[in-house]
């Protein structure tokens, strides 16, 4: 069996780049065929957290062509950013009698009882994108995602580079667009900005104001909104996603400020409308977290099915870009 300490991680790189609930979606479209010799199609239920941003559009993307490119039978379910649904989506998983189970859970927490029910039918749970915590390591068999901590060091790190390459002077006022409360990314990515930040700019840096945007465009502009009633003072910008400080954007113009300028901006993701921005010098930089998880998770699949261990790290970095080069980059991204 894997371990749950074997990380498949993908694409962390600094870049400027039935039983379900009634009010979730389910879809059993059958990808199925057969790898030759009469073997058994895999059949895969996957719990989607929601389509709250750009970045989780195109992971569901990833994981549906690459379901169907590997010949498995995917059960899709879509969240809608409910626990409780991915809960009943992963019972009803258990009660079709999928080969594997595989999510990206919603928070952190409150998983147990129903990792437990999929273990007693030796069905065998894959992570995706995010983690959890269990009282038993191995309620699950391995998580295919990125290093958020990794990449709120970078993010602090890159912001860095923007401070010096706008020659600002003087404190950094820093308000902070948070994920979803209680999710993984939201929680690591903060973890890794704190860490870096209180190792080196204990005496410059501050954070003077912090709450969830829910990686939603709305909830970035309305909680920058808010931000720059309590704080107009605020001069750097740090979001945990593109989206939220994409929405964010819109209401540091509606006050009358540039964003790129007045207010520093960097963020995590790096999907198109990132780079967009970014292009138009209304953020600064952006540390990519790549959302085609698909192929991993696919492969992975195969080989806990087949009893194989996953040993794999798979890291990639594509350097660092910022406004200048965020033009050149452009083009090639596809999400």
């Amino acid at each position: 069996m894997l371990n749950r300490r074997n990380f498949l991680t993908a694409a962390v790189g600094v870049a400027a780049a039935g039983g379900l609930a009634a009010c979730a979606k389910e879809d059993s479209g059958s990808n199925s065929s057969s790898s030759g010799g009469g073997s058994k199609a895999i059949t895969l239920g996957f719990s989607q957290v929601g389509s709250e941003s750009g970045w989780r559009t195109a992971n569901t993307d990833s994981v549906k062509e690459a379901a169907k490119e590997a010949g498995y039978t995917l059960k899709f379910s879509d969240a809608q950013q409910k626990q409780e649904n991915q809960i009943s989506a992963i019972r009803s998983f258990i009660a079709q009698k999928v080969d594997v189970i595989a999510f990206s859970p919603v928070v952190v927490t409150g998983w147990d009882a129903v990792l437990k029910e999929a273990k007693a039918k030796n069905i065998p749970v894959v992570l995706t994108d995010r983690s959890v915590e269990t009282s038993d390591d191995s309620l699950y068999v391995t998580l295919v995602g990125s290093d958020f901590t990794d990449e709120g060091r970078r993010a602090a790190k890159i912001l860095e580079k923007v401070l010096e390459k706008a020659g600002h002077k003087g404190a950094v006022k820093i308000a902070q667009l948070e994920g979803t409360t209680g999710a993984a990314p939201a929680i690591e990515r903060a973890k890794g900005f704190k860490e870096v930040m209180e190792a080196k700019h204990k005496d410059d840096w501050k954070i003077v104001v912090s709450q969830t945007g829910d990686f939603t465009r709305a909830g970035g502009k309305q909680v920058m909104a808010a931000f720059l009633q309590s704080n107009p003072d605020i001069n750097v910008l740090f979001a945990h996603n593109d989206d939220m400080a994409i929405g964010a954007i819109q209401s540091i113009e509606a006050a009358g400020k540039k964003p790129g300028k007045d207010i520093l901006i960097v963020s995590i993701d790096g999907v198109k409308d990132g780079f967009v921005a970014m292009s138009e010098g209304k953020t600064n930089a952006i540390v990519e977290c790549n959302p085609l998880l698909g192929p991993q998770l696919m492969d992975v699949v195969k080989k806990v099915k087949d009893s194989e261990t996953v040993e794999r790290w798979i890291k990639t970095e594509e350097g660092d870009f910022m406004q200048d080069q965020a033009k050149a980059a452009l083009p090639n991204r596809k999400y």
